[in-house]
């Protein structure tokens, strides 16, 4: 497949100060702001999503179409959360687009709220973000006073507001009810389900959240069309995605391809990931974030589109693809991986709070070197556990990387009993990097 020649959610961010308001408008920006608001109806606007089969992107790959229409008619206030809280290890494509261009954010989102006729909107961004936060902050005040944000947006009759509130650095806030407990003032942890945000979710008021790079989707259907959407990508997964490529790749960083582009390609074209470092062969791919089934070295022909990696028996996720090679330990990537989802766990339910520290604790005592007989059948014990018994899917998570490298890698944790220290070094940090 040749490279993608025309991007989506990246497209701009190469052209100097294109953050800047002026420079912005001058590259087309806000001009589908003003198509929606004034040649489309809220109904419109919201099939035309619809149509162009945009899922989230965010981890589940939803129609955002689909869940908008799930808003009760009639119903208001009604609110639409931008889900900027990234902090899943190996993820910063929304950081990026925060960081470059974050009219394009502000434009989708204005578009997205008249849409599903909401009047406010907050973009709930990672604490750590400061920097991001400021930026978007700057950008909403340029838009305020250019008339494209408050009341009567372009002489139309359209109010919205947007709000940029700061988290305060808790990896479970990127689920979405902790979000709104945050946002509410409440500590971020989990809500029961249903009832689900679409019926009463902010304040108990209806409630859409998506994530940043859904929403900087939105301009660009607007502009260019329905058809010209899906003509990137699959029939079930059209459009593009912008990966976060880590690891043991001579070139990390963000690439956006369409879906269905083979997962090697990914690795080894040169104007992507570039080969593995020093040549060596690739052991571990993770496809979707720390908290995705891992893939092999016999899979990369895998293609990067929602139903092509879950046939794989992973899933996209994040879109944070990370590729380890040979070096690697298996044992001590999944002891860090779990290292982070212990120190992340809001401690609600006792299947996380304590699954995820005993699985920390065996780890730990393997890639030391001083692993016992039983240490094995018990890590299998504590995933069992916790697979379908935790209040939200950030115990879930914590199961995916001891269960992949248990069964993928037997080998290793049979080879800590009574040995040395686990050879190799994970790549993935306790933290998630900051970029």
């Amino acid at each position: 497949m040749p490279p993608l020649t025309e991007h989506i959610v990246m497209r701009d961010l190469d052209i100097p100060n294109i953050g800047d308001f002026e420079v912005y408008l001058q590259h087309g920006g806000y001009e589908p702001l003003r198509t929606a608001l004034k040649e489309k109806t809220p109904a419109d606007m919201a099939q035309m999503v619809k149509d162009a089969g945009l899922r989230g992107r965010g981890g589940a790959g939803f129609p955002t179409g689909l869940k908008w229409s799930f808003l009760p008619k009639g119903v208001y206030p009604r609110y639409l959360l931008c889900n900027a809280d990234e902090s899943e290890p190996g993820t910063f494509n929304n950081h990026q687009i925060i960081d470059k261009n974050p009219h394009q954010l502000i434009e989708g989102i204005a578009i997205s709220a008249y849409a599903i006729e909401c009047h406010t909107a907050y973009i709930y961004i990672r604490g750590e973000f400061a920097h991001g936060a400021r930026i978007l902050e700057r950008a909403i005040a340029a838009a305020y006073a250019k008339g494209l944000l408050g009341k009567n947006i372009l002489g139309t009759g359209y109010d919205l507001d947007i709000y940029v509130h700061r988290g305060a650095g808790a990896y479970i806030c990127g689920e979405e009810t902790a979000l709104m407990e945050s946002l509410e003032g409440k500590i971020g942890q989990p809500r029961l389900k249903p009832p689900f945000p679409a019926v009463a979710g902010l304040y108990a008021k209806p409630t859409i959240i998506n994530n940043v790079e859904t929403l900087a989707n939105v301009p660009r259907i607007v502009e260019k069309g329905v058809a010209w959407y899906r003509s990137f990508g699959t029939e079930k997964s059209p459009g593009t995605k912008a990966f976060s490529l880590s690891g043991h790749v001579n070139r990390p960083g963000n690439y956006e391809l369409p879906f269905g582009v083979p997962l090697r390609e990914l690795i080894y074209a040169p104007e992507y990931g570039g080969g593995m470092r020093g040549d060596r062969n690739v052991k571990i791919v993770i496809p979707g974030g720390a908290s995705a089934p891992w893939l092999t070295a016999n899979q990369l022909d895998t293609t990067l589109d929602y139903e092509g990696v879950a046939a794989a028996g992973s899933m996209l996720g994040s879109g944070a693809v990370i590729v380890l090679d040979e070096t690697t330990s298996a044992v001590a990537t999944a002891y860090k991986m779990d290292e982070f989802f212990k120190h992340e766990s809001c401690g609600k339910c006792t299947p996380c709070r304590e699954g995820t520290t005993w699985l920390v604790r065996v780890l730990h005592r393997m890639h030391a070197g001083h692993g016992r007989a039983s240490d094995i059948p018990t890590l299998h014990d504590i995933y069992n556990q916790m697979a379908g018994n935790c209040f939200c899917l950030l115990g879930e998570s914590a199961v995916m990387p001891i269960k992949s490298a248990l069964k993928l890698f037997p080998e290793e944790f049979a080879a800590t009993i009574g040995a040395a220290p686990t050879n190799g070094k994970a790549a993935i940090p306790l933290v998630p990097a900051r970029h």
